[in-house]
């Protein structure tokens, strides 16, 4: 089996050797055949009598170090990878990043059985930067990272000093629309998943109809585990994440953050966790990007919003320019 490698490079944006469809490789369940732009380490973590659990992470040190840290946390369908040329741009700027791949996630343990929640990720998390002995940082989460970045400074406010939220998703409790479903729901859709369904559903809910050779690598990251002889406990871990995100909205709690904060919000994003659960009336309701960005800065305290118009989900791919422009700013504010 061919290695896959992921180059950077700092002046450029990252780009990614994967193979096309038509010679589309399995992929371990940790992403053993996968490299990742800087070295990774691991924290071993005892977690609900599971076996010891390796927690992944990146650290990237700059050159000439300003004695600040940014952490980058992870949406669901993506790992700590994609931050890439971010994290090059911070270092160069003189931030130690870390970035994390949360426990069931890209070269993380998949357990087989672990009730997952925000507070334990959170936990597990703190436990990273403690043993990194880092006691002040910068944190920002993309859609499923954006619901950890929160709950982490809501749990470990004297930690957090700034608080950037890239198009997350939580800014609405899908329950109170969309009717529950249990984790085998959303485990047999798990299994079910393959490129075609997986590029279709990409491309409508984060690049609003659109494709570009960029989006491919992550498209192709995910195809590939679903080859995998280990994909079958990938999907059990997908599910029970899927459980914790419809479960454990953080909407209710935005007026608790103490921290300055920072939204990015691509307008066109329509991600939304059980559309195809509801009416089409009902589902013209969900993911309003626009409007949930404005009532999410009204109810932070010290919140700045800034709206990225003609870019959908993951403005550090869409846009990388117009989105760590406001992102720097922030951070050296």
């Amino acid at each position: 089996m061919r290695k896959i490698t992921l180059l950077t490079t700092f002046s450029v944006l990252f780009s990614i050797q994967l193979q096309a469809q038509d010679t589309l490789e399995p992929l371990g369940s940790a992403l053993e055949n996968f490299e990742y732009p800087y070295t990774v380490a691991y924290l071993e973590l005892e977690i609900q009598n599971e076996r010891p659990l390796s927690m992944a992470y990146m650290d990237v040190k700059p050159e000439n170090p300003n004695g600040k840290n940014v952490m980058l946390l992870h949406g669901k369908n993506f790992c700590g990878a994609y931050w890439a040329k971010t994290a090059a741009d911070l270092a160069q700027a003189g931030f130690r990043v870390i970035i994390p791949d949360q426990i069931g996630f890209g070269k993380s343990s998949k357990p087989a059985n672990l009730q997952y929640s925000f507070h334990l990720l959170a936990m597990n998390t703190k436990k990273l930067l403690d043993t990194l002995e880092i006691q002040d940082v910068s944190v920002a989460g993309h859609s499923m990272g954006g619901m950890l970045a929160t709950r982490f400074a809501l749990m470990y406010p004297e930690l957090t000093r700034h608080l950037i939220l890239v198009n997350p998703i939580g800014l609405e409790d899908w329950k109170v629309k969309v009717p529950y479903q249990p984790v085998e729901y959303w485990y047999q859709n798990e299994l079910k998943k393959n490129y075609e369904g997986m590029k279709k559903y990409m491309q409508a809910s984060y690049y609003h109809g659109e494709w570009k050779p960029a989006y491919e690598p992550w498209l192709l990251l995910q195809a590939g585990w679903t080859l995998s002889p280990e994909y079958p406990v990938i999907a059990w871990n997908s599910a029970l994440t899927y459980d914790m995100i419809f479960t454990q909205p953080v909407v209710y709690e935005f007026q608790y953050l103490k921290m300055p904060s920072l939204l990015i919000i691509g307008q066109l994003d329509k991600t939304a966790l059980g559309k195809n659960l509801v009416s089409a009336e009902v589902k013209k309701t969900l993911g309003n990007y626009p409007e949930l960005g404005r009532a999410t800065r009204d109810k932070i305290p010290d919140a700045t919003l800034v709206e990225l118009e003609g870019i959908g989900h993951l403005p550090h791919l869409e846009a990388y320019d117009r989105f760590i422009r406001p992102f720097l700013e922030f951070l050296e504010e």
